[in-house]
């Protein structure tokens, strides 16, 4: 079996046993070009076959305005890490759904950053033991960390991460470019103040994707 393979199914199975009586919250946090939308996909089918439904979703689908985003200015680190997401929108529609005592009512997504408008209302209903896989940045932020039963962050250097986003986006993959300062700077600003590897559950090595490795 593949490192990779190996690695994405002890962890499989670490969710899978982990709350089975209830829904279980998991984050999958990393610096934007991780891959940790990729990851977070391969777990949850993991976890599927292993008998416990899923729900995934993505912290992107729960952006603020543009005119939020962008209020201290287009080129602002400390705006993208303040000002991107909306957390009151991704609590009450997702997150309290699925906590402890919630309603199981849930919406995977609130608002498109690329329409810059909120998107129709889609509202599911969680079966009792789902597991939710939610991966985005910043999800060990203060006002989310009481909500994850179990959180993933996948540590990967700036200059890997930033050379993914040039794969996928055509951007600059250097991370010192003046293209990247908003957001290289960003999520320093995160790592700084909210320590995610201090919070995490678990950290995966991801530097390498056919090898990566838990580190904790």
């Amino acid at each position: 079996m593949e490192k990779r393979e190996k690695l994405l199914f002890e962890l499989a199975d670490r969710l899978v046993a982990t709350l089975p009586g209830r829904t279980l919250r998991v984050a999958i946090d990393g610096v934007d070009g991780a891959g940790k939308t990729t990851f977070a996909d391969e777990i949850g089918s993991l976890v599927v076959a292993k008998g416990r439904p899923v729900i995934r979703a993505s912290v992107d689908g729960f952006h603020n305005p543009k005119a939020v985003r962008y209020r201290r200015g287009r080129h602002s680190p400390e705006g993208f890490f303040q000002d991107s997401f909306n957390y009151m929108a991704l609590k009450r529609y997702l997150l309290d759904p699925l906590s402890p005592g919630g309603s199981r009512r849930y919406r995977r997504a609130f608002f498109d950053h690329l329409t810059d408008d909120i998107v129709a209302a889609n509202e599911l209903e969680a079966l009792p033991t789902s597991i939710l896989l939610l991966d985005g940045i910043f999800l060990h932020r203060p006002e989310l960390l009481n909500y994850w039963d179990a959180s993933i962050f996948l540590r990967t250097d700036f200059a890997v991460s930033v050379a993914r986003c040039a794969a996928r986006d055509s951007s600059s993959p250097d991370p010192s470019a003046p293209s990247n300062r908003r957001y290289v700077e960003g999520q320093q600003l995160y790592l700084r103040s909210c320590q995610p590897e201090a919070k995490a559950t678990i950290i995966v090595d991801y530097n390498d994707l056919s090898a990566p490795s838990i580190i904790v």
